[in-house]
């Protein structure tokens, strides 16, 4: 795998500007629709050639993060319509052998539970991307606000990657060791802060039930 994204990212290097810009936008939008392409590792590499003059930072952030909503959105939309059927019918979705069907219920019970919090959280949950984004359709999560979240989401994912990208430069190449961890952290950060409002939800329950009982 990593002989094959080097030499992605030599044919990218090889590539008109125009054509890189194009190029990371489709690989931001992909890696939402076919999980395995290593997407973030390429993003990373946008940086990097931002850090050299060879495109612009602002315009590759925009535009992978405008890749990475109209991924998300598709995958949104895939899951509205098919609804149920995401279950009842699995085999004929060919994407879903990348997911374990306990990941459907977990991301459901997600969605129902916490909502866009789940979608703006989405770009920092590596692995749990795609499932996220269907399972936001298949719950009917408004899409206006489901799209406003994953842009807000995917505009900081992309620019802490392609901001690492731009300051090691020409070790680049490093940053993939880091991501799995830095994901796992961000998760684990957010399984606190869930955590924590759930313990302050029910201690405000149980002061409101206290003040009721002794008026």
């Amino acid at each position: 795998m990593e002989q094959h994204v080097l030499d992605i990212v030599e044919w990218i290097r090889l590539q008109p500007v125009l054509g890189i810009y194009v190029i990371l936008a489709i690989i931001a939008y992909l890696e939402n629709v076919v999980p395995p392409i290593p997407g973030d590792i390429l993003i990373v590499f946008g940086g990097y050639l931002a850090s050299e003059q060879i495109i612009g930072f602002w315009w590759v952030v925009y535009l992978t993060t405008a890749g990475s909503v109209l991924g998300f959105m598709t995958m949104y939309y895939f899951g509205y319509a098919v609804g149920d059927e995401i279950r009842t019918q699995r085999n004929r979705f060919w994407f879903l052998k990348f997911f374990d069907a306990e990941y459907l219920d977990k991301a459901e019970r997600w969605m129902y539970r916490w909502g866009q919090g789940v979608v703006l959280s989405n770009r920092f949950l590596a692995g749990a991307r795609s499932i996220i984004s269907i399972m936001a359709g298949v719950t009917r999560l408004n899409p206006r606000k489901t799209a406003l979240y994953a842009t807000i989401g995917a505009l900081a994912w992309n620019f802490i990657l392609i901001g690492a990208g731009w300051l090691i430069g020409d070790n680049w190449p490093v940053i993939k060791n880091y991501l799995n961890l830095y994901g796992s952290i961000i998760a684990g950060v957010i399984a606190i802060y869930v955590l924590y409002l759930g313990v302050r939800y029910i201690l405000e329950k149980r002061s409101v039930k206290n003040t009721q009982k002794k008026s």
